[in-house]
């Protein structure tokens, strides 16, 4: 299971002590890496150490935790604030922080801020990876060009006015949307390499088909496709169960 960094801030070591024993012992998704009594070094551990949440007393002399807080430029952690005086909840909320535990914290109330702060961990890393999936797609997208050898030279070629590549020998011919037909001096192998990522797909030995760029799935055996250019071309049967797949998600 995947724990979260958590470092512990408070000037009263039995508090620290007792927060800690009670993370180690009811909160296994909780890893302390280490604790402070001083904000100041304490600043220094969270830039160190990148921490996924503090736990962080209220109350200190010198530099509250509001105070504490203000002093870090990135706050790229969760914050959950720990105190045993009820009023600072509404300061607490102001500055978005992610709980606010009342001292001496029961395990009840601690083990649903761990169980919360998992749930909006898991939250945040698919966010995260969707934002990456998304710039990932819009990197690669239907708009880019790819730089096709000939024997007359380089040609550049949007990845959208591909309908379909057709292995010839050693060459491959690239068949465009203006039915244009370009020989590229590359095998189909290199081209589909060079495809990747995109929406292609070896639709059998000898073709590679853009698959945004289908007019119909005509079933068979294997099937067919009808693209966008009136051209029929086989499903290899072997290949029918994962392109369907491909062409229904």
């Amino acid at each position: 299971m995947e724990t979260l960094k958590a470092i512990l801030v408070d000037d009263e070591i039995n508090s620290l002590q007792n927060l800690q024993q009670k993370l180690s012992e009811f909160c296994p998704a909780i890893n302390v890496v280490v604790t402070a009594q001083q904000p100041e070094e304490a600043i220094l551990f969270i830039h160190h150490y990148k921490p996924d949440v503090v736990f962080l007393d209220i109350d200190m002399p010198r530099m509250n935790g509001f105070k504490m807080i203000e002093e870090i430029e990135d706050v790229d952690f969760e914050i959950v604030f720990t105190t045993a005086y009820n009023h600072y909840a509404v300061d607490a909320i102001r500055i978005s922080a992610f709980d606010y535990l009342v001292k001496p914290v029961s395990v009840k109330d601690l083990q649903s801020c761990v169980d919360r702060l998992t749930e909006h961990r898991i939250r945040k890393t698919r966010e995260r990876l969707n934002v990456l999936r998304q710039g990932l797609s819009e990197t690669r997208s239907q708009e880019d060009k790819i730089a096709v050898p000939t024997k007359a030279g380089i040609d550049f070629v949007r990845i959208k006015d591909i309908l379909y590549v057709e292995s010839d020998s050693e060459q491959s011919k690239i068949i465009l949307s203006d039915n244009h037909i370009l020989v590229a001096t590359k095998s189909l192998r290199e081209l589909e390499e060079m495809l990747s990522g995109y929406r292609f797909y070896r639709i059998n030995t000898p073709f590679l088909i853009n698959l945004l760029s289908i007019s119909r799935y005509i079933p068979g055996e294997g099937g067919e496709v009808l693209m966008q250019n009136g051209e029929t071309i086989p499903v290899a049967k072997r290949k029918k169960d994962e392109f369907l797949k491909m062409i229904t998600s």
